[in-house]
């Protein structure tokens, strides 16, 4: 059987069976891309970002439940003015909160905190002040020190 006959044979099937992965590919590809984006969303919609909503208004998010979205959303959309939304109205967010400390942030600082009162504690790490104090012990300064010298 030559390759001519046997493309021929199977040449259709072959194709459609490459495009059912390609097709199979692709979409998996999609949806791992648009999970990443929503739980970017989800981790920069947090009190004092600046929201575009579906419906075309701009406002400032004033609650909003990470964990439960079927609970609404509070936003601000004038001074004092306060209209509750689906959280998946949200359509992205224009400017995020500066100041504001996401949970995993905090998590990692946490974590961070832990691991250098532990440090202190085992005298691995010091403060910039100790390390002054030291060093001004090890090396007295005299009178003169503090004067230029003559040019």
């Amino acid at each position: 059987m030559s390759f001519a006959d046997f493309f021929a044979n199977y040449g259709l099937i072959i194709l459609l069976v490459l495009l059912l992965i390609f097709m199979f590919w692709s979409s998996r590809r999609r949806m791992q891309k648009q999970k990443a984006e929503q739980e970017a969303k989800a981790r920069q919609t947090v009190p004092g970002a600046e929201v575009l909503l579906q419906g075309g208004l701009y406002g400032t998010v004033v609650e909003y439940d990470t964990e439960n979205l079927d609970q609404p959303a509070i936003i601000e959309i004038a001074p004092g003015v306060q209209i509750k939304v689906h959280s998946q109205a949200i359509l992205r967010i224009v400017d995020p909160a500066e100041g504001f400390v996401t949970e995993d942030e905090f998590i990692e600082a946490e974590e961070s905190e832990a691991e250098y009162i532990a440090g202190v504690a085992d005298g691995e790490i010091t403060s910039i002040s100790d390390d002054r104090a030291r060093a001004a012990e090890d090396h007295p300064r005299s009178p003169g020190d503090d004067k230029k010298p003559e040019a």
